[in-house]
């Protein structure tokens, strides 16, 4: 056993960063001020302030860091702080396109004016839908169309008369008949006073009642009229398309003249080109539609069936949707350019979708005011924020996202990849774009996507590396200590004490398993804040303390290690070997971690080697088991070097061992457990006894140097409970790297076992220190004379690999000297010879 004043013993004190109570210059946090600012960020903050000070192309922020180290209120609180507030972007609106409907324009606004700008257009619609069926009833309208009615109807008797003299006193005579909307001359016979139909005098003929040398003149007279009749026809059809005509542009002129006047303060309010020209198309397009504008508020009719009412024109809303203006994007409320968080950024709520409706006979249409603008646009001029995991995985969005970034132009449509037909036929005018994206992101997705996607570093050139802890020294504490007291004032929590903060401290100094460092997951920090509050408030205490975090702490752990507990049972009851007492030749306790994704605990492994006489060299159980990763199987291989490096340089290195972790039937990785095999080897080898009552960790290089390993204090904690439920002796203890003596942030019932004998850590820099831990024997110093000491650890081992090469090649001389009498039986050979010639002389000559 080693003596307790070993060197290689590691003092209680640095087992643990700790901090006093009384090193803080406060009571509670009651006596501190909230920390506003950002800590322990420098890095990121710097490249992102950056970033936001380049207005170039291409100079978008990749944030990138691990989840937990509060990445996005970063963000929002530097996007708050560094954001040029000068200069608000522009009001967005879509218009109809009378010549392309298919094709919506873009106007584009100063800040508030696009909501004025549709409250003004509504106005004038309003206005016209008031005025213009005033308009159609007014009595200057109603002459202007008599005056015209007047002078057709003189032209038309004109026509009339000119026919009439003709067929007087021919006994024909000129009747009007009406053929839709006009009326149609004709000459017919006259007849006892009465107009007849030639048909009907036909009838008359044939009965004898009217001569027929009458009826023919009559017949042949009208025939010569008809042509002429014709030409009348034709003229009164150009009569009344003419009359029409000047319905028409009456209807025209006097509605564009009132229209004109309604519109005029538009024009003067907004000078814009492109505007003015969409005022314009809007006076044109009603001009021709005036039927729908003067059946505005028509009343009710009486239907042809009596009771039935008939319903009277149109709505005004219906009449005039054709100049609704779209307001995509208003910015009069921001005094400043927009700062948009998309927490949910799928295709619609990024870049926007053109919405469709369903008709009443069940078809789908759409128009320009269904185009509906996301957060890319609305953040347009300013600031967007998204989690790029998000936005990849939803389909479209990652390459919309690039391509708009590139161009600096978006195309709003609908993305619809399960749609076979077209969605909408819309293609409205694209947007300029000048938006600055930040993206949130790991920085393992950050280098997949930087080597894999040539785009990447034209359009993020910026990345902004938020670190998962900080320095530990007095100025950290302190802002540490302030982070806590503004977490106190927003979250309403109760005030912390001195010793609940420096528990705190301790915890996230834990988290970071560097004992210079602190951890900046400040989200999981204000968790344990917010859990150690509840503690405090079950137990009435005015004050959180240490002993409320404590509690916080291992109620968390308890919610999850029940499969902890699981092995630990399994060890207890002996389910799982575990040793923790007596010393066994080619058996360790190996420590390993478990990780749960919320937590880890270690737990020991038995771990044995069996040696013999053989070539086969290490083998590696897990390998051949197909259930180790390429780490471990790495960390076999470097065994193979040391023992080659150490006792190979004089003598072939001949033998067969099998290393194997017992009990383990899941996969395998990692070489923390390296340094272990080699123990268990050495000890297999030289035939000394390991103490079981001490468990190792540690990977090793081909110079047998110990080197360190990752999860320090769950392994030793790990190895104590199972000691402790076995029954802590003071033997007992865990052999540790030693560059990993300032990882150590043990729980307070180790320290304390460690104070009082009952438990010990040591810490070793090569395998020599530790195979003396282990057996109690030297390992041993090669001499000049090229041996080890008699007795020591190496000098057995060299002894043992010796005598396996002397074996070996006895046993192969063996080997041959049986063959030899075999060899010499030559007729035997010529017989078979024999045998195989005549085969072979069928198939032709032996080469």
């Amino acid at each position: 056993m080693v003596k307790k004043n070993s060197s290689l013993e590691i003092p209680v004190e640095s087992l643990k960063w700790s901090l006093q109570p009384k090193q803080l210059s406060f009571k509670t946090t009651d006596d501190l001020e909230p920390q506003l600012d950002i800590i322990g960020q420098k890095r990121g903050v710097e490249a992102f302030r950056f970033g936001m000070g380049m207005h170039k192309r291409g100079y978008n922020i990749f944030v990138t860091g691990e989840p937990g180290t509060g990445r996005l209120a970063a963000v929002e609180k530097l996007l708050g702080e560094t954001a040029d507030k000068t200069e608000t972007p522009s009001d967005l609106c879509y218009v109809n396109n009378f010549k392309q409907p298919e094709a919506p324009i873009m106007l584009r606004f100063k800040p508030g004016e696009g909501s004025r700008f549709k409250k003004d257009i509504q106005a004038f619609l309003d206005t016209v839908a008031r005025e213009a069926p005033l308009l159609f009833e007014s009595e200057e309208y109603i002459n202007r169309k008599n005056q015209i009615s007047e002078a057709h109807e003189k032209k038309v008797m004109s026509f009339y008369q000119a026919i009439e003299a003709q067929v007087k006193d021919t006994g024909l005579v000129v009747v009007r008949m009406q053929m839709g909307t006009i009326q149609r001359p004709d000459v017919v016979p006259l007849v006892d006073g009465e107009p007849k139909r030639m048909i009907e005098l036909e009838e008359l003929v044939d009965k004898g009642r009217f001569p027929s040398e009458e009826f023919e003149r009559l017949r042949d007279k009208r025939f010569e009229l008809k042509e002429e009749i014709d030409q009348i026809v034709q003229d009164l059809k150009a009569l009344q398309k003419d009359v029409s005509e000047k319905y028409h542009e009456v209807d025209r002129l006097m509605f564009t003249a009132l229209a004109e006047d309604f519109i005029k303060p538009l024009r003067e309010t907004y000078p814009d080109e492109k505007v003015l020209k969409y005022l314009d198309a809007i006076l044109k397009n009603m001009s021709k539609d005036l039927d729908a504008i003067k059946s505005l508020g028509a009343p009710p009719q009486q239907g042809p069936i009596p009771g039935m009412i008939m319903p009277g024109g149109p709505p005004a809303e219906i009449v005039f949707q054709a100049y609704q203006v779209n307001l995509l994007v208003d910015n009069s409320d921001n005094g400043g350019p927009p700062i948009i968080v998309e927490s949910y950024p799928t295709y619609r709520n990024l870049f926007g979708s053109i919405e469709r409706v369903m008709d009443r006979n069940g078809g789908w249409h759409t128009d320009y005011t269904k185009i509906k603008a996301g957060s890319f646009i609305k953040a347009n001029g300013g600031y967007l924020v998204i989690n790029l995991m998000d936005a990849i995985m939803e389909p479209g969005v990652w390459q919309t996202l690039k391509r708009g970034l590139k161009i600096e132009q978006i195309e709003i449509e609908t993305f619809d990849p399960y749609y076979f037909i077209s969605a909408t036929g819309l293609k409205p005018e694209p947007i300029d774009m000048e938006v600055k994206v930040v993206v949130l992101g790991s920085p393992y997705l950050y280098m997949i996507l930087k080597n894999y996607d040539e785009d990447v570093p034209k359009i993020f050139k910026v990345r902004a590396d938020f670190e998962s802890c900080m320095n530990l020294d007095d100025d950290s504490v302190f802002q540490v200590a302030r982070f806590i007291k503004a977490e106190v004032d927003s979250d309403n929590l109760k005030p912390f004490d001195a010793s609940a903060v420096t528990a705190v401290m301790e915890e996230a100094v834990r988290w970071t398993g560097r004992q210079e460092k602190i951890s900046t997951a400040f989200p999981v920090m204000s968790d344990l804040l917010a859990e150690a509050d509840y503690f405090a408030s079950q137990a009435k205490s005015k004050v959180v303390k240490g002993e409320h975090v404590k509690e916080a702490i291992n109620a968390k752990i308890y919610r999850s290690n029940q499969i902890e507990e699981r092995i630990q049972e399994m060890i207890d009851r002996g389910s799982l070997f575990v040793d923790t007492d007596g010393e066994v030749v080619g058996q360790v306790n190996g420590l390993a971690v478990y990780s749960m994704g919320d937590y880890a605990f270690g737990k020991p492994s038995r771990i044995t080697a069996v040696t013999s006489l053989g070539k086969e060299g290490i083998i590696n159980i897990e390998r051949e088991a197909d259930m180790s990763g390429p780490t471990h199987n790495k960390g076999m291989l470097i065994l193979s070097g040391f023992l080659r490096n150490r006792f190979a340089q004089n003598k072939p290195l001949s033998l067969a061992a099998s290393i194997a972790f017992e009990q383990s039937y899941g996969g395998i990785d990692g070489d923390s457990a390296s340094s272990t095999e080699l123990y268990a080897l050495l000890s297999s080898l030289s035939g000394k006894p390991l103490r079981q009552y001490i468990a190792v960790t540690g990977s090793v290089n081909q110079n047998g140097e110990v080197q360190p390993i990752g999860g320090v204090n769950q392994k030793i904690e790990g190895f104590f409970l199972v000691c402790k439920h076995a029954g802590l002796t003071g033997k007992q203890g865990v052999m540790i790297p030693e560059a990993n003596i300032k990882d150590l942030m043990l729980r307070d019932e180790v320290i304390e076992a460690v104070k009082d004998g009952s438990f010990t850590i040591w810490a070793v820099k090569t395998i020599d220190q530790g195979i003396e831990i282990l057996t109690g024997v030297k390992a041993g110093v090669r001499g000049k004379n090229g041996s080890y000491p008699k007795g020591s650890i190496n000098q057995l081992v060299d002894t043992k690999l010796q005598q396996l090469v002397d074996q070996l090649m006895a046993y192969g001389k063996d080997e041959k000297d049986k063959k030899k009498p075999a060899a010499k039986k030559a007729p035997a050979k010529k017989k078979v010879s024999a045998q195989v010639g005549p085969l072979s002389k069928k198939k032709g000559p032996i080469q």
